[in-house]
């Protein structure tokens, strides 16, 4: 899974390359630009439908993929073993 700096890269250079400042993407976005800023400082917790507002804008989404498959939980905590 890519790491946030990662994804908060893209998205920066996705916006820069837009020609767009912080203060326009959160204009258009209807956001606050500290949220940008959290947002493109990898803050590990964002608000999904802000995100999902930027990226429309950005004319990008988030795509849901199906991983390596559910997680096991021991039988000890689930209290069944």
């Amino acid at each position: 899974m890519p790491s946030l700096e990662l994804w908060s890269s893209a998205l920066v250079a996705r916006r820069k390359g837009l020609g767009l400042t912080q203060q326009q993407l959160a204009d258009l976005s209807g956001v606050g630009v500290a949220f940008l800023y959290d947002l493109e400082h990898a803050k590990p917790t964002v608000r999904i439908d802000k995100l999902l507002a930027v990226l429309e804008v950005l004319g990008l989404k988030l795509e849901l993929t199906e991983g390596r498959g559910p997680i096991g939980i021991d039988s000890k905590l689930t209290g069944e073993g």
